[in-house]
């Protein structure tokens, strides 16, 4: 029996929207550690450091207004570019927030999951992420997808790998691939679209997260950096989000009145 999060300190609450227009799934690039730190003459990792709380709070607060997906930009396979300090200690970092918080999670009734490639990823934090997922296998309140090691391209080139090696041994005809086929070769392919994209920090660009489910996302871009989130945020983000008009490429026609 799962038991509900602690309320924000504050005492908000979620704002009162139909659940016919809430995302039932939310992606999160997580932006402006670095800049946080900085601004406060602090070294970069002190932004990671403090990006920790945002991220339980953010999920906190996905549980109380309904949001049943949410994934998290933890370390892009573009981020081994960083500095080697750094990556150091995003590997780390990443490993020890997992083993830190997992039973917190697993309270909360939170599923906890894995997107990512293995290569260059260290042995220990790949055992941290699949023991989270044992762990937390048969929740289902809310689905937490930490991406690490995690790029869209990646992610479509090692589907599209796969399918080929299909192909050729003569278990799929080139004719029968469709996008459902593509989906069912991604890193996580019951992974739901996603319907809200949120990215923090000022940045208005997707940064190679989450490509593929992304493709008809509502995208809000906040402007506080990631550690100045809680769930005050995603509820704001929630709200634009439900304000939109989402059609999927089609359209009504509804002439002026004369």
């Amino acid at each position: 029996m799962s038991v509900p999060p602690p309320p924000h300190p504050s005492g908000a609450r979620p704002p009162a929207i139909d659940p016919r227009f809430v995302p039932k799934h939310v992606a999160i690039v997580m932006d402006g550690n670095g800049r946080w730190a900085n601004a406060r003459g602090l070294p970069r990792v002190e932004g990671h450091r403090a990006g920790e709380a945002s991220l339980l709070d953010v999920v906190a607060g996905a549980i109380e207004i309904g949001v049943t997906h949410i994934s998290a930009y933890a370390f892009s396979t573009e981020n081994w570019k960083r500095s080697p300090d750094e990556v150091r200690f995003l590997m780390g970092f990443n490993r020890d927030v997992i083993r830190r918080r997992r039973d917190e999670m697993n309270e909360w009734g939170v599923r906890v999951r894995w997107a990512g490639r293995r290569p260059r990823l260290w042995r220990s934090v790949i055992n941290e992420l699949e023991e989270a997922e044992q762990l937390t296998a048969g929740n289902d309140v809310c689905t937490l997808t930490m991406c690490v090691n995690y790029g869209g391209r990646a992610e479509i080139a090692d589907a599209a790998r796969a399918i080929a090696e299909e192909v050729a041994a003569g278990r799929l005809r080139p004719d029968r691939v469709t996008e459902r086929t593509v989906a069912r070769y991604l890193d996580e392919p019951d992974m739901p679209d996603v319907d809200l994209f949120i990215r923090t920090s000022g940045e208005q660009r997707t940064s190679n997260f989450l490509l593929w489910q992304s493709a008809y996302a509502e995208l809000v871009f906040l402007d506080e950096p990631w550690p100045d989130v809680d769930r005050r945020s995603l509820w704001r983000a929630v709200e634009i989000y439900a304000s939109r008009d989402r059609r999927y490429g089609g359209a009504i026609d509804t002439p002026a009145a004369e």
